[in-house]
């Protein structure tokens, strides 16, 4: 290894013949996966699989630092372990053709147990990472060949020696010892006492061979794995079948949204986009579900078990109503809150008719992934427009939030009531069934946490002195509404802002207050709320682990 190591042209084939191989394994992977599903793509396995073993800690930690990128962030990571752990295996090959075979193999072997233990894993879900596993080997086979890497030692004095046998046996004359020492002539002796010359060097690599060899590797590489990417998208994309999609006018549409609801002070404004609306699930693809092929089946404590199809859903009357949603690992004054105008089927309804038991008291959802949220039965089940949402803002479901079908609760977090691309519901008991979530260690049942939040001016920003400033924001207690809004700067008495209308209580209020900074200097801006009950916003800060963050959102300001 010590020999290797002195040769930095061997260690950089060595590291390029690695890195190349891995390269190899994930494009063909991807290619293979266009004939599979994409959730089969070796890194899309691993990753899901990564996220199931991951502790929760970590998860919200991933969660505060990315938000809605904690996917992009996760991949990024799997790719530099891998090219990383293809480093490694090469500089290995390089000393010995076994080592990064091995490597390679093992590689594979993750790759395959990731596929068959992924909770929503298929038997065939292994099929691009062993296709894969085989084009690497092959592919560091041949470049190992051409690259004429044979096995080294290493001399006492340091000099690298080749392992291979040598080519040609001196001649018998050579070899037979003189019957005369005296017979020796001076020039003998001479050539005797000589020092032995070096042995010959190893032939030069060949390295036109080894990088034409490279460059065609690196081109299947990128061909297959973009390539595969784009057939990915070409079979199951369900785009075409979306926009296919005529939403039915909603038979209730709810109290009729009033004037004054986006005070446009803030730079939030009151309906957010469907392609600025937060994002956190567990799946590093979005499931592509045709909604000609889904089905909802609601089953267990139930009288009679139900099953809709997408066109059920169609036909049935429609109910529309502006909801905030907001994620349990939002922070004081964070950004994974939303709100939109959800339409959809009563999930109180459906329920009625499959005659869900009095004892069971939630309803296991689980998604096309097999993701599992519990939702209190009471709740859903309590007067609250909870729903089969098929629409968001006047369109079918995006997909990446649920298309064809996902559930909306209002009042309570996400991950006790948002399940998105949702297929099933089972009537049973939080004592029989623990959802994914609460397996992690967050609470089984809560609501969500009354809130407040600065968005203009933004903390550490510069205002003017002596002109009045508009300290806009939202602030929410779903199904229960926010009544008062205050801020306070520095140590100074409470002042009340002006609060936007909002057409229910299930939505978030904005709220604005000028303020004129008296004189130059470093200001302290901190809001709370008021809800409905009269109920003031707690000052005690509380992580959001294990049932929602709570604490008065505070920034800094510099007037001049």
């Amino acid at each position: 290894m010590n020999a290797m190591l002195r040769s930095p042209s061997r260690l950089g084939m060595g590291a390029l013949i690695g890195l190349l191989s891995a390269g190899v394994a994930l494009g063909v992977g991807e290619l293979v996966a266009a004939l599979v599903r994409p959730a089969a793509a070796p890194v899309i396995a691993v990753g899901n699989r990564f996220v199931l073993a991951t502790p929760e800690s970590v998860k919200r930690w991933a969660i505060r630092n990315f938000g809605t990128n904690d996917k992009h962030a996760l991949l990024t990571g799997i790719y530099i372990g891998v090219a990383i752990f293809a480093l490694v295996v090469g500089v290995l090959a390089a000393q010995r053709l076994a080592y990064g075979l091995a490597g390679v193999l093992l590689f594979g072997a993750i790759g395959t147990w990731a596929a068959v233990s992924d909770r929503g894993g298929r038997a065939s879900d292994v099929i691009p990472t062993l296709v894969g596993t085989a084009a690497a080997l092959a592919a560091m086979w041949y470049l190992h060949r051409c690259a004429g890497l044979a096995p080294t030692t290493a001399d006492e004095d340091g000099t690298t020696r080749s392992r291979a046998k040598p080519t040609s046996t001196p001649p018998s004359s050579a070899r037979t010892p003189t019957r005369n020492p005296s017979a020796r002539t001076p020039a003998a002796k001479t050539a005797k006492s000589a020092p032995t010359p070096p042995s010959t060097p190893p032939a030069p690599v060949p390295r036109r061979g080894f990088l034409t060899g490279s460059v065609a590797l690196a081109g299947l590489a990128a061909g297959a794995g973009f390539g595969g990417r784009a057939a990915q998208h070409a079979r199951f994309d369900v785009s075409a079948a979306r926009a296919a999609v005529r939403l039915p006018a909603p038979s209730d549409t709810g109290a009729a949204l009033p004037a004054g609801t986006d005070l446009g002070k803030s730079g939030v404004p009151w309906q957010t986009p469907n392609n600025q609306f937060y994002r956190i699930d567990t799946a590093l693809v979005v499931p592509q579900v045709n909604p000609t092929s889904w089905s909802l089946r609601i089953h267990g404590m139930v009288d009679r078990e139900v099953r809709l199809s997408y066109d059920d859903l169609l036909a049935r009357p429609l109910i529309e109503r502006w909801i905030t949603l907001c994620c349990v690992s939002n922070v004081v004054g964070g950004g994974l809150i939303s709100n939109a105008k959800f339409r959809g089927v009563r999930l109180a309804d459906v329920l009625r008719e499959a005659g869900v038991h009095p004892d069971s008291d939630q309803l296991l959802m689980t998604s096309v992934d097999q993701m599992t949220i519990g939702a209190p039965t009471k709740v859903v089940m309590d007067g609250r427009d909870a729903m089969i949402a098929i629409g968001m803002n006047d369109a079918p479901l995006p997909q990446a939030h649920g298309f064809p079908a996902r559930i909306v609760v209002p009042g309570l977090y996400g991950y006790v009531s948002a399940c998105k691309w949702v297929v099933d519901i089972e009537a049973t008991t939080f004592d029989q069934q623990t959802a994914y979530w609460v397996a992690g260690g967050w609470a089984q049942q809560t609501n969500i946490k009354l809130e407040s939040r600065i968005d203009t001016p933004h903390s550490h920003a510069t205002v003017p002195v002596g002109r009045p400033v508009a300290v806009a924001g939202i602030a929410w207690d779903q199904h229960v509404g926010v009544s008062k809004v205050e801020v306070q700067v520095d140590s100074g008495p409470w002042q009340e802002a002006r609060l936007a209308t909002v057409p229910s209580t299930d939505t978030w209020r904005q709220w604005v207050l000028a303020w004129t900074p008296p004189q130059a200097g470093t200001y302290t801006l901190r809001v709370r709320a008021t809800d409905a009950s009269a109920t003031v916003q707690t000052t005690q800060a509380a992580d959001v682990f294990p049932s929602g963050a709570t604490g008065l959102h505070t920034i800094s300001v510099r007037a001049r």
